[in-house]
C-alpha cells in the first residue's frame, strides 16, 4: 500500500527541482544586454528604450541592460560574439547576421496601427529642389544611411540598379550619413541633394518623428517641416523590423523574452507605445524563415557590389 505521505513528499520534492530548474537561466545569465540599432540618435534611444529595458528587467527578474550600437554591423558582431542577448535589427542587417552565421533567432516583429507589417524605402528631395524624379539627379549628390540597412541602402540600391543606375557612377558623390537621422539632415542642410530614408505613412516615418522633435533645420538655422521635403520614389514594401535573441540560450530563458516581449504592449502600454510614439500595435511572433526574401535582396546586393569592383 503507497504511503500518503510518501506520495506528498515526492510531488513537493519535484515541485522543488522544477523551481530550481526554471531560476537555472537565471544564475547563469544574471545580466542580459539588450542592443538596439541607430534608427536615431543616442539621446533619443536611450529616451525611448530606457522603460522598456526597466520593464524587461521587471518580468525576466534579471537586470537587462541597454547597449546603443554605433552601427548596425555592431549588433550583429556583438550577437556573434555572444555579448549581445537580444538585439533589435533591420530586416536587411538581421538577413546579413543570418547570412554570415551569427546564431540568432527572430522571435517578435513589428505590426503597424493598419496590422500590416511592412514599410517602405523613399527617396526624398527638398520640396524646394527643381528634381522630380531620379532622373533629374544625375551628377548630384546621393545620401544614403548605412551599408546595412535595408531602406537606406539595400532596397534603394535595388530600386536603382531596376532603373539600369549604377550609384557610384550616376551620382557626383554616394555619402553614408551613418544613421536615418543624419540623412535627413544632410539633405536638409544641403550636403546632398537626395537622400533615402524608412516611411509607413505620412504621420510615421522618421522624418515626421524628427519634425515632432523640431530636429530638422537647414544650413541657416530655420526649422523645417514635412511639407519641405518631397517623396519622388518609393520602393516595393519591406518586411518590418525583427527582434532577435541567440539561438543558444536556454529554451525556457528564451520563451520567458518572448513572452515578456507579447505582454508588452498589454502590462506595460505606456511603454511600450514610447518605443514608436503609439504608431504600432502589439508585437506578433516571426520565425527566420520570413525574412527568407531579404535574404535573397542581401544576396542580390551583393551580387552588385561584385561586379561593380
Amino acid at each position: 500500500m503507497i504511503d500518503r505521505r510518501l506520495v506528498l513528499a515526492g510531488m513537493a520534492s519535484l515541485a522543488l527541482v522544477s523551481s530550481a530548474s526554471a531560476d537555472d537561466w537565471r544564475a547563469k545569465y544574471p545580466e542580459i544586454t539588450f542592443a538596439v540599432h541607430p534608427e536615431e540618435n543616442a539621446s533619443g534611444v536611450t529616451e525611448r528604450y530606457t522603460p522598456f529595458v526597466n520593464y524587461l528587467s521587471k518580468e525576466l527578474g534579471v537586470k537587462v541592460t541597454l547597449r546603443i550600437a554605433n552601427d548596425y554591423a555592431a549588433v550583429i558582431e556583438g550577437q556573434r560574439a555572444g555579448n549581445i542577448h537580444i538585439g533589435y535589427y533591420g530586416p536587411a542587417s538581421f538577413a546579413r547576421a543570418r547570412l554570415t552565421g551569427v546564431k540568432t533567432d527572430a522571435f517578435v516583429i513589428d505590426v503597424n496601427t493598419d496590422g500590416s507589417k511592412g514599410y517602405y524605402s523613399v527617396f526624398y528631395v527638398r520640396a524646394d529642389s527643381p528634381y522630380k524624379s531620379i532622373d533629374d539627379l544625375k551628377g548630384k549628390n546621393l545620401g544614403l544611411v548605412d551599408p546595412n540597412s535595408t531602406s537606406g541602402n539595400n532596397m534603394p540600391r535595388f530600386s536603382l540598379n531596376q532603373k539600369g543606375i549604377d550609384p557610384e557612377t550616376y551620382f557626383s558623390k554616394v555619402v553614408f550619413t551613418g544613421s536615418h537621422e543624419n540623412a535627413v539632415l544632410a539633405l536638409a542642410q544641403g550636403t546632398v541633394d537626395v537622400a533615402a530614408n524608412w516611411w509607413k505613412t505620412d504621420d510615421d516615418s522618421n522624418l515626421a518623428r524628427m519634425v515632432t522633435k523640431n530636429m530638422v533645420k537647414s544650413a541657416d538655422g530655420k526649422t523645417l517641416t514635412k511639407d519641405d521635403f518631397r517623396i519622388i520614389a518609393k520602393s516595393d514594401l519591406i518586411i518590418n523590423s525583427p527582434f532577435a535573441y541567440l539561438s543558444d540560450l536556454p529554451d525556457d530563458m528564451k520563451a520567458a523574452i518572448k513572452q515578456a516581449f507579447l505582454d508588452a504592449a498589454t502590462k506595460d502600454p505606456e511603454t511600450f507605445n514610447k518605443l514608436s510614439d503609439g504608431k504600432n500595435k502589439p508585437w506578433e511572433p516571426t520565425t527566420n524563415e520570413d525574412f527568407n526574401k531579404t535574404i535573397e535582396l542581401i544576396k542580390f546586393v551583393d551580387g552588385l557590389r561584385k561586379k561593380a569592383s
